[in-house]
């Protein structure tokens, strides 16, 4: 069953299920109804050696009074009655009297010609002292001739002197099982009509309500395997149970991501190309213009500085790759430590002074407590805390403003850094963080290659720690948590006074 598929794995095996149960089903149903015709025959035939054995008892009692035309009227009724029953039933009868006389025996036991053989002196004498004890019989017995069905039931006369009956004799039917198995054998080919029929229906409902449960499964399969082929905007329906559905929801959720990766590993191409593009075109021409005298000698300085700033921006985009690269693949650990980040902030902005100048940029600082210790790796908190001050200073206007701002709630530490320039569009803010995606689409030299943040993303991730977009709208504002330290020195840092 291995190249099957599941809807036919699934075919098979409802239907092996409900052919079993149907089987069984059909089996306990026939033979109850077996058992059930049986008991009924046998009832039949008790209580028709009943009728004969009361016509018996009142033809004795019309003998006895003598009403000899009465007497041949009863025993007309008894042949009639016995002799329907022989051809009915297939039976034989016999009424017999205590004293061992017939009153009646079918043609058959008495000329020998029957299948079923009369009875032998000791099954009589035992009928007889069952009959005197006032019981009968109605059960299957074994004979020469194979089975058959016995049915016995004595009868009685009224005795008018004591006002009581008295048990006279008995009546005996016998007939071969084949005749009372031939009632039941019609119901053979009822239940099993019956039953090939309920296996029919049952196979259509189990048919369509699989082919419903694997549909989207197939469905899903498909879409597998378009986007094994690159295609990541198919999507499957969702539909079925609600499993099925759960299933369907997470698999286009997942192509959705997939798509936005795609579509960001594009934009990262197209992206890098640039940036590689510009300078190394810069770097090139400007030493072939040296080299072939088209820069004068004495301007040589001038352009060399350029090809070394052009150098430096390529050292950083392939720096801030492999950094990720080793981030993603965790081969280095987190040198954790306590470090006051309030003066790590300072340091970072005194290193960036010179483009803040630039742009003569308005730098707000609010520190909620002068000293702020957190617990962290100094080194990449300061990566983070580059990244997140370099995008603020790029993207705002000249003559704008990036504040600055910490503060300490129980356990932990909230930074936030915020700035007026062009902000984040509601559209881009949920992609921000992924690699390579760029806010810009223009591929502005010197805008980046949507790595920062991804980097940033990437440390407070394994720092289980966040960052987050607080605001996209008249700027963009970021914060980030950190775990609140205790200072080195012995204070804790989360107030001025520096209280122990």
């Amino acid at each position: 069953m291995r190249s099957l598929s599941m809807f036919s794995r699934l075919l098979i095996v409802s239907l092996g299920v409900i052919l079993l149960c149907v089987a069984v089903l059909s089996g306990l149903s026939y033979v109850n109804l077996r058992d059930s015709s049986i008991r009924a025959r046998m009832n039949s035939l008790k209580a028709q050696a009943r009728d004969i054995g009361y016509l018996a008892g009142r033809k004795s009692e019309d003998a006895l009074s003598r009403f000899e035309a009465s007497e041949s009227a009863v025993q007309d009724l008894i042949n009639w009655k016995a002799q329907r029953i022989s051809e009915e039933y297939g039976a034989y009868v016999r009424v017999v009297e205590r004293t061992g006389k017939d009153y009646y025996i079918s043609p058959s036991w008495s000329n020998g010609s029957a299948k079923i053989k009369a009875p032998s002196a000791e099954q009589q004498a035992e009928y007889m002292s069952l009959a005197l004890q006032g019981q009968d019989i109605a059960q299957p017995t074994d004979s020469d001739e194979g089975p058959q069905f016995t049915v016995m039931v004595p009868w009685t006369q009224h005795n008018q002197l004591s006002g009581q009956r008295t048990v006279m004799g008995y009546v005996l039917i016998q007939t071969s099982a084949q005749t009372v198995h031939a009632v039941y054998r019609d119901m053979i080919w009822q239940t099993a009509m019956a039953a090939i029929a309920l296996f029919l229906l049952s196979a259509a409902v189990v048919f369509f309500v699989a082919q419903q449960m694997t549909r989207p499964l197939t469905a899903m399969a498909d879409a597998a395997g378009k986007m094994a082929q690159g295609d990541f905007e198919v999507r499957t329906p969702e539909e079925g149970g609600k499993e099925i559905r759960a299933l369907s929801q997470s698999f286009n959720q997942m192509a959705a991501q997939l798509s936005t990766l795609e579509q960001s590993r594009r934009d990262f191409v197209a992206n890098v190309s640039h940036e590689l593009r510009s300078p190394i075109t810069s770097i090139k021409g400007f030493a072939q213009g040296m080299l072939d005298g088209t820069i004068p000698p004495e301007m040589h300085g001038q352009y060399l500085q350029v090809v070394v700033d052009e150098t430096q921006r390529l050292a950083k985009l392939i720096n801030n790759l492999l950094n990720l690269s080793r981030m993603e693949n965790e081969e280095t650990s987190l040198a954790f430590s306590h470090f006051e980040l309030n003066e790590m902030i300072r340091r970072v902005l005194i290193s960036r002074m010179t483009q803040i100048d630039d742009k003569n940029l308005e730098i707000e600082v609010d520190f909620q407590d002068d000293t702020c210790f957190v617990h962290a790796d100094a080194d990449q908190i300061q990566q983070v805390i580059i990244n997140l001050l370099d995008n603020a200073v790029k993207y705002t206007p000249s003559h704008g403003m990036v504040s600055l701002s910490t503060r300490t709630e129980k356990d932990r530490v909230i930074m936030r850094i915020k700035d007026n320039g062009m902000g984040i569009p509601a559209s881009d803010a949920p992609y921000i963080f992924d690699r390579f995606y760029k806010v810009d689409k223009a591929h502005t030299v010197g805008k980046g290659t949507g790595l920062g943040l991804a980097i940033c993303k990437r440390i407070m991730e394994r720092h289980g720690q966040q960052i987050r977009l607080v605001s996209g709208e008249g700027g963009a504002e970021f914060e980030i948590t950190l775990e609140k330290g205790n200072d080195p020195g012995g204070s804790h840092g989360n107030t001025g006074a520096g209280k122990d």
